[in-house]
């Protein structure tokens, strides 16, 4: 095994965040800003890229740092170590709504494609890359763009997506029609692409956008519920223009209705 080898324990419904435990010299590896709490004994180290090329040259971390780049992450990530005797806990918070997602890729085909802001932590090892989406359709109006995240490895990582997470397997040739914004994570079997939504009224007229995301087995998906883009475009359109709404209800209301606003 190439990755360290952690175990953790999730907490929470649906704020929820998850506590690793490290042995001595033991190291995970997580998103600037992610951290929630840590025991007396655990060292943070900031390192370019994901820290799986640490050994590697000036050129090969930088490479590293790139790609998170071009991810939309920051150029840095945090790296977690035990450096006592007996067990510590690293705990990492999730940043809105949903749930943390456990893989282990070793399970998994040692592969993870996932949308770009999912990555959470794993484990010392796992490579945090990119994934180039071929189709030109696909890259154009798959909601994430040409590129996603790829997770490598053989250890654990943990993803997190909105709202309740769905898993399905797909057998080979089966066919999967889903939101573009709805997919969390796949395995690297999975052939995906986007199509447009067929009939012109339902294009215009059906509220689910123009185009949605088709995926064909065989391997296994995980679909969120609510994708933080559809929560975020509710709550702005929710926002009132002068900084309060008229049909607040409360003494705020009332004052409001008797000042004839």
């Amino acid at each position: 095994m190439n990755n360290h080898e952690i175990d953790y324990r999730i907490y929470g419904d649906d704020m929820q965040f998850v506590e690793v435990e490290l042995d001595p010299g033991e190291t995970v590896i997580a998103e600037a800003g992610s951290l929630m709490m840590m025991d007396d004994g655990i060292e943070m180290e900031t390192v370019f890229g994901d820290g799986s090329n640490q050994n590697g040259g000036l050129m090969e971390k930088l490479i590293g740092a790139g790609k998170r780049v071009i991810t939309g992450e920051s150029l840095f990530m945090t790296m977690f170590t035990n450096t006592k005797s007996g067990k510590k806990h690293v705990s990492f918070a999730s940043p809105y709504p949903g749930k943390i997602i456990p893989m282990d890729l070793s399970e998994l085909g040692g592969k993870i494609i996932c949308q770009k802001d999912a990555f959470l932590a794993a484990a010392k090892g796992v490579a945090v890359g990119i994934d180039f989406q071929r189709r030109l359709g696909t890259g154009f109006f798959g909601g994430e763009g040409f590129i996603m995240q790829k997770l490598e490895g053989d250890g654990m990582a943990f993803v997190h997506a909105g709202g309740t997470i769905h898993q399905k397997t797909l057998a080979p040739g089966e066919m999967l029609r889903i939101d573009t914004g709805c997919l969390v994570a796949m395995t690297s079997g999975i052939d995906y692409d986007v199509e447009f939504v067929r009939g012109i009224k339902t294009a215009l007229f059906g509220g689910e956008g123009l185009f949605f995301a088709t995926l064909r087995g065989p391997g296994t998906v995980w679909i969120q519920s609510l994708p933080f883009s559809r929560l975020a475009s509710r709550v702005f359109a929710s926002m009132p223009a002068t900084g309060g709404s008229k049909d607040e209800g409360g003494i705020g209301g009332l004052f409001n209705l008797l000042n004839g606003k």
